[in-house]
């Protein structure tokens, strides 16, 4: 099936995870400049608000988001920083394709990404919900 790419949707990122992704996208300029390119293009387009002010359906950074791709079967996971992940335990880290296309989305937004294999998905969050605990252990 042809896949084309549609207009990213509007995001919106707390100004902490804005920070800290900044700074992780930076780190990663020379390590891996694809990643780094990836998170820097998704932050350029991010509206930036205040923590408190950020609505409890967008995702970040400790978010526990259920997703489709291609309209396949939903997974629900944890968004984290590299050195938190865990696939079995569900824990996607931000520098993976997925994690960077979560970021800033709000339930039921889409967006369109490239896997690592190149290949275009269409993933759009089903629920996404930032407990308490998540922000606090941040």
């Amino acid at each position: 099936m042809q896949h084309t790419t549609r207009r990213k949707p509007r995001i919106t990122i707390s100004q902490t995870d804005y920070d800290r992704l900044s700074n992780l996208a930076d780190a990663y300029e020379h390590r891996n400049p694809e990643i780094a390119a990836g998170l820097s293009s998704e932050l350029d387009r991010a509206r930036i608000v205040s923590d408190s002010k950020i609505g409890s359906s967008v995702v970040r950074m400790g978010s526990t988001v259920t997703y489709m791709v291609d309209g396949n079967q939903s997974k629900t996971v944890t968004l984290v920083y590299p050195g938190d992940a865990n696939i079995e335990e569900g824990r996607i880290s931000i520098t993976t394709p997925i994690g960077t296309a979560l970021i800033g989305l709000k339930t039921g937004q889409s967006i369109s990404y490239a896997a690592r294999n190149g290949q275009i998905h269409d993933l759009t969050v089903v629920e996404a919900h930032h407990s308490k605990e998540a922000a606090l252990a941040q």
